[in-house]
């Protein structure tokens, strides 16, 4: 498990000591050891050393890792390079396409969204290979929640993109009157045409960071 090194360690850094994470740390260590696991172990904090407390503009909330051979590398909704888009990834760039005019590229590979300021997190950041929510309740939600008051509490207006119901529920944590909340279906095909198309978070999101000063994401993906 590659340890958080940036900007995230001190204000994360009294989660490591409680028990809870210590309980945490070793089902995941014997997990990895006794099963198939994703992401791989040393992309379990990708999202946290793409995207250093600092740089954070934007944060969109998953839930808990792809599941499925070589898709999660440590970023909610992104898949490596040569992997197949999955189906939510599918409808958020149809919704980039319509809100933005983005291409809809040949790949799933988020990190330029990271390296920008979006903090792709999931509130679980580990699962059992083709078993979905696995790691559910076992600890990882108390850690993100963590960083989740820590993006609060920073003094700088910071966008929240809530897709779905168990991101949403992280509304009541973000009190903060300089960030943004939108909130909107989740984009799988089960839901997204429930609200999550036509939502406009992208434009959205870019039109508050130009009012508030800041550079906005260039969210077009490009083709490999």
């Amino acid at each position: 498990m590659a340890m958080i090194q940036n900007d995230w360690l001190a204000p994360l850094k009294p989660e490591f000591s409680k028990p809870y994470y210590a309980d945490l740390f070793e089902f995941v260590k014997n997990e990895y050891a006794t099963r198939q696991i994703f992401p791989p172990a040393d992309d379990i904090f990708n999202a946290f050393h793409l995207t250093p407390l600092h740089e954070v503009k934007v944060v969109i909330l998953g839930q808990d890792p792809y599941h499925n051979d070589g898709q999660a590398h440590g970023l909610c909704f992104s898949v490596k390079p040569d992997v197949e888009i999955p189906p939510s990834l599918v409808n958020i760039y149809q919704e980039l396409h319509d809100d933005l005019g983005c291409y809809i590229p040949n790949n799933g590979y988020l990190t330029k969204w990271a390296k920008q300021g979006v903090l792709m997190l999931n509130t679980v950041l580990t699962v059992r290979a083709h078993q979905a929510n696995s790691h559910r309740g076992m600890g990882w939600e108390q850690f993100t929640d963590a960083a989740i008051r820590i993006l609060n509490e920073q003094d700088r207006p910071i966008v929240f993109i809530l897709w779905g119901s168990p991101a949403q529920k992280k509304a009541q944590m973000l009190n903060n009157p300089k960030h943004l909340i939108l909130k909107a279906p989740h984009p799988s095909p089960l839901s997204a045409y429930r609200g999550f198309f036509g939502s406009r978070p992208f434009s959205q999101t870019n039109e508050f960071l130009v009012r508030n000063g800041l550079e906005p994401i260039d969210w077009q993906i490009e083709n490999v």
